[in-house]
């Protein structure tokens, strides 16, 4: 073998020597033939326990399961235990362990996601359909959201999307073989730099702009964390900076929020713009490895990715393409760092906070895919442009992913501060025919629910919190008079309830009881808020925190939710 293998030696005991091992050896047995092919699966990469994950990807990519001769022939290769190995694997979706006695899974998945806006748009139809008329060999399956939430209901035949999925349609494809991502056009390498890319890099490489001029152009035009907290840019980058090398950077383009789909709409459109931006802050704080953690949804980034960075200037730190798995739990970031280190994406206690305390124990940067990727313009474009654009009081860009019952939904740039009705009817195309604007999701599935009478509503940060919301990722999805807010309150919880990592009690048992409580005909609204309360209180992360918002927002603003019909008559 060509990489070396820890060997555990027999126990020695003072003054006797070496003890002879025993004829049959305690624990799981390792088959030979599982052993062989997990061995030439890895080939010459070396056996790090940050690659875990990527090694179960390359499983489950071959034999479209994982099965326990393969775990435990994995852990013996990479000298980790079973139960390390198999907590791993069976924490994250997209891994389909199959245990001792259990059936192979069939060799295609079809998944649908029957997250928000694809309910709304008749995801459980599609998937009864799909459930019935599938073959022997086909799984259908639940998903939760996919990042196409423009293009509702979607479905994913092995890693191809259909769009606007009807059942006929999504079995066409399986039964012509088309499983594998298709990549839409975009700007490749040689047009990115015949239009002046990586031309910002290479000035602040040579010294011609200095690492002062870059972070002052981002504290002066104040950009904000575009992942959803929206923390200072620079300060975060200075923060970075002033620790102790060395010092290493991750970006999160784990954007698993249902409606959310911005990331994937520049990955795919502009990649290396989002490359530069990434590459200035690596040179900023001298990071010599760059992370990125890519949602596994988006295969068509990953087979793209790999092509366009292969390009990039030479000199630069050395960059590791990570694959997600299906945990929305990951798009936090010290959990995103326990994935990137090949662990299950537990979040971590704090402090310290991973600028001090990040990735394998250094200090970490960690931003958000599209916060780098408006790095290159703002500094050619100067601070001043980004501070000009804004509506009502607020200052900068944002991209709104829209979606639901409007006539045009997509990723919107528009000027921050813009209210849901000017996004409706300047961005969208109105409402779609025969829908009236009833409600609105702000911020996604964790922003809280708004009814259409508060439009007025400058979206940006700070100017939600007030009503019990928040912006977020910037992810808007609209509701009209045919969709029940009560249905999309509890389609979010238990979304929340399968994405929960478990590791707290009031996360993992609060969303779990919330979503019992909310498919009564009749909410119990005070036991519901106290329950709220106490995840808001208690949850190590925010997912618990902010998991109840959905619920509060519907208890407090649709009154006329929990009238009895015969009342209202």
């Amino acid at each position: 073998m060509s990489h070396d293998v820890h060997k555990v030696r027999a126990f020695e005991h003072p003054g006797e020597g070496r003890r002879r091992a025993k004829a049959t050896p305690k624990g799981r047995q390792v088959d030979p033939t599982a052993a062989h092919e997990i061995e030439l699966l890895l080939g010459d990469r070396p056996r790090r326990r940050d690659l875990l994950i990527e090694f179960l990807h390359l499983i489950q990519d071959k034999y479209h399961q994982i099965s326990a001769a393969h775990l435990a022939a994995l852990a013996d290769e990479m000298s980790l235990s079973f139960a390390e190995v198999f907590e791993t694997a069976t924490f994250y979706a997209h891994f389909d362990v199959v245990k001792e006695g259990e059936k192979d899974i069939p060799p295609l998945t079809i998944r649908v996601c029957d997250s928000l806006t694809c309910a709304m748009m008749g995801a459980e139809q599609l998937l009864s359909e799909l459930q019935n008329k599938a073959g022997p060999d086909v799984r259908v399956v639940r998903a939760p959201c996919v990042g196409f939430c423009d293009s509702a209901p979607v479905a994913e035949v092995g890693h191809r999307y259909v769009l606007n999925a009807k059942a006929s349609d999504v079995l066409d494809t399986a039964a012509r073989g088309e499983v594998h991502p298709i990549i839409p056009s975009f700007v490749d390498y040689d047009a990115y730099v015949k239009d002046g890319g990586y031309k910002l890099l290479g000035d602040l490489r040579a010294g011609r702009v200095s690492k002062e001029d870059i972070l002052k152009v981002l504290d002066d035009s104040s950009l904000r964390g575009l992942g959803g907290a929206g923390f200072p840019t620079g300060r975060k980058w200075r923060a970075v900076l002033g620790e102790p090398g060395p010092r290493v950077m991750a970006v999160n383009a784990d954007e698993g929020e249902p409606g959310t789909f911005k990331d994937r709409f520049y990955l795919l459109r502009d990649v290396h713009r989002f490359l530069e931006g990434m590459l200035i802050g690596a040179h900023i704080i001298d990071a010599e490895d760059v992370y990125i953690y890519l949602r596994d949804e988006y295969p068509a980034a990953h087979k793209l990715l790999p092509i366009e960075i292969a390009k990039l200037p030479p000199g630069g730190p050395r960059i590791h393409l990570r694959r997600g798995a299906g945990a929305y739990i990951c798009g936090e970031e010290s959990s995103l760092l326990e994935s990137l280190e090949g662990k299950r994406g537990l979040p971590r206690h704090k402090p310290p906070y991973p600028f001090q305390v990040g990735l394998f124990g250094m200090p970490t940067l960690i931003n958000n895919l599209e916060t780098l990727f408006w790095v290159r313009d703002l500094v050619e474009k100067g601070a001043s442009w980004w501070t000009s654009q804004g509506r009502n009081g607020r200052h900068g860009l944002r991209s709104y992913s829209v979606s639901g019952r409007v006539k045009d939904p997509g990723v919107k740039l528009a000027p921050a501060g813009v209210t849901v009705r000017e996004l409706i009817d300047e961005f969208c195309g109105g409402m779609a025919d025969g829908h009236t604007f009833h409600a609105y999701l702000p911020g996604g599935a964790s922003g809280g629910i708004l009814p259409a009478s508060m439009d007025d509503i400058p979206l940006d940060f700070g100017t939600l919190e007030k009503y019990g919301c928040f912006i977020g990722s910037a992810a808007v999805v609209i509701m009209s008079q045919q969709d029940s807010v009560k249905a999309a309150a509890l389609n979010l919880m238990r979304f929340f309830e399968d994405e929960s990592c478990g590791q707290c009690t009031p996360c993992r048992v609060g969303t779990q009881k919330a979503a019992i409580l909310m498919q009564r005909p009749v909410w119990n609204r005070a036991l519901l808020d106290e329950l709220s309360q106490a995840m808001r209180d208690a949850s190590i992360c925010g997912l618990g925190q902010a998991a109840s918002n959905p619920v509060t927002s519907v208890i407090k603003y649709f009154p006329e939710e929990f009238v009895p019909k015969e009342a209202a008559e």
